[in-house]
């Protein structure tokens, strides 16, 4: 496997800590003829790929895995420089991608298996599902988890048999290569999967050539990315924007959701498009949910220090930061109380800031309805459930919920009634975190899904197979003979009560 990073490139990307602001490095930037020629070299791999027994591709994966928990600390350290993140949240990265290679192991098999379907007429016919390739896979990745949101797609579609070209953010380039750098060692085949850096016209000469686009970012470059798509009439899967949206109801353990949606909302500095980004509370309840978190927010620790005891890093970008900034003074103008924090933290870094947890808002407010990326945690009164799901489901975005009470049957009825692609009861990022478990979003949150038997199946194409086993017999010169006309009759009326049949 091989790093596109020819001399010829014109174009720099510097990359910097954004802790120390000190550069970490510069990378080429490639042109479309090098994006073309990597694409290439990734097409004739992909026949070699294919042609390794599943057992042995997944046996790399494993391996793979293997040497990532080994190296741990390294690749907490790679993740940390070029984002900013606590030693918790890189370390959620490595967990989460180690474990998906183990899941593949386990699962893939299974799921990727010929399939036996039952054909029309079962006595004389047989028919199957082959899931194939689709050959070689551009993956275009964020920034807000270089490794994991990188090898997300990466492994599931390397299990099925099919080549991959990372085009990683320019923000954030390093981990992915790390893992790269990883699998040359364990020895994956030359040219399996490359790295191509840029920015966004490398991305469209990569959707220009490849056979199969994977693009988790912002919702304004995800339409541009599907336009792309679709003039080449190629499949893509979209992981877009978000607004998470948290119910707390008046019968649930307000130390636990307290505790959860400052989790949520703070995790990776908020820079998640998971994350809680507003909760509706029921008014019972609703000024001891306030209380409840305000004490917790006290007790969160905000460093750039190494250790799992740091709760929030720094924010990753200025232009985050100054979006975050604008986001709770517009809230703050329009009624918003700041309950805690709101203002930036200098003495630590140039891009940390103190949450902010504000009260008493509403839906004419920024920070309710646009998606803000960053550690806030904006908080309403509702008056009963029908309300919050009512405003929860006021967004443009369908990504994740959740719901918090003690009754779990009523939490699944407004669970069917939420229009999100995955909700958590009594737990926040729950789904993403579950190999098993289908994740994506509805609206502008995205098309399509990863994880599970779904994620690993977006990265093939169905193929139908359908046998006649009755060779040898006199063909009939009517299109529908007596015989097959009386079977087709009795089947019709058998099947009408049997479905086995």
């Amino acid at each position: 496997m091989t790093t596109t990073d020819a001399p010829a490139m014109t174009t720099t990307i510097a990359v910097h800590n954004p802790v120390t602001g000190a550069l970490l490095g510069e990378l080429s930037s490639a042109t479309a003829a090098e994006v073309q020629a990597a694409v290439a070299r990734a097409r004739s791999a992909q026949r070699i790929w294919q042609a390794v027994s599943l057992k042995n591709r997944l046996r790399l994966i494993e391996q793979l895995g293997d040497a990532l928990w080994a190296q741990q600390r390294a690749a907490m350290d790679v993740i940390r420089a070029e984002t900013g993140r606590n030693d918790t949240g890189a370390l959620s990265e490595i967990i989460a991608t180690v474990n998906l290679t183990y899941w593949l192991k386990h699962h893939a098999p299974r799921i990727l298996q010929a399939e036996r379907r039952r054909a029309l007429f079962p006595m004389v016919n047989r028919a199957k599902v082959y899931h194939k390739p689709y050959g070689v896979v551009g993956a275009i990745t964020p920034w807000n988890y270089p490794l994991l949101l990188v090898y997300i797609d990466v492994l599931p579609a390397l299990a099925a048999g099919n080549t991959v070209v990372i085009k990683p953010s320019e923000i954030a380039p390093y981990s992915a290569q790390y893992v790269l750098d990883l699998m040359n060692e364990i020895g994956f085949p030359l040219d399996t999967v490359q790295i191509v850096n840029g920015d966004s016209k490398t991305g469209a000469a990569l959707i220009a050539c490849v056979d199969f686009v994977s693009f988790t970012g912002s919702t304004a470059v995800g339409a541009k990315i599907a336009t792309q798509a679709a003039a080449r009439m190629i499949p893509y899967c979209l992981e877009l924007g978000g607004k998470g949206a948290m119910i707390v109801l008046k019968d649930a353990d307000l130390d636990w959701a307290a505790h959860q949606a400052l989790l949520a909302a703070t995790e990776s500095t908020g820079q998640m498009c998971i994350s809680v980004e507003r909760v509706y509370v029921e008014a019972p309840i609703y000024d001891a949910f306030i209380e409840k978190v305000r004490g917790l927010a006290h007790s969160w620790k905000i460093s750039a220090e190494n250790g799992l005891d740091v709760h929030i890093g720094s924010m990753t970008t200025a232009r985050g930061l100054e979006r975050v900034e604008q986001q709770v003074a517009d809230a703050v103008a329009k009624g918003a109380k700041l309950v805690y924090g709101g203002k930036r933290r200098p003495d630590i870094g140039p891009l940390f800031y103190e949450p902010a947890v504000l009260a008493a808002c509403d839906h004419t407010m920024a920070v309710m309805t646009e998606e803000t990326f960053g550690p806030v945690l904006p908080i309403m009164c509702v008056q009963n459930e029908a309300e919050a799901v009512r405003l929860a489901n006021n967004s443009l975005y369908g990504l994740s919920s959740s719901i918090y009470t003690r009754d779990l049957k009523r939490a699944e009825h407004l669970a069917m009634q939420l229009e999100t692609g995955d909700v958590g009861i009594n737990r926040t990022v729950g789904v993403a975190a579950s190999p098993e478990l289908p994740w994506g979003g509805r609206k502008h949150s995205g098309v399509g899904r990863r994880g599970g038997r779904e994620g690993l199946l977006r990265f093939t194409v169905p193929q139908s197979v359908y046998i006649e086993t009755t060779l040898g017999s006199k063909p009939s010169l009517q299109l529908l003979d007596p015989l097959t006309l009386r079977a087709s009759t009795l089947l019709m009326r058998l099947r009408k009560h049997m479905p086995f049949i």
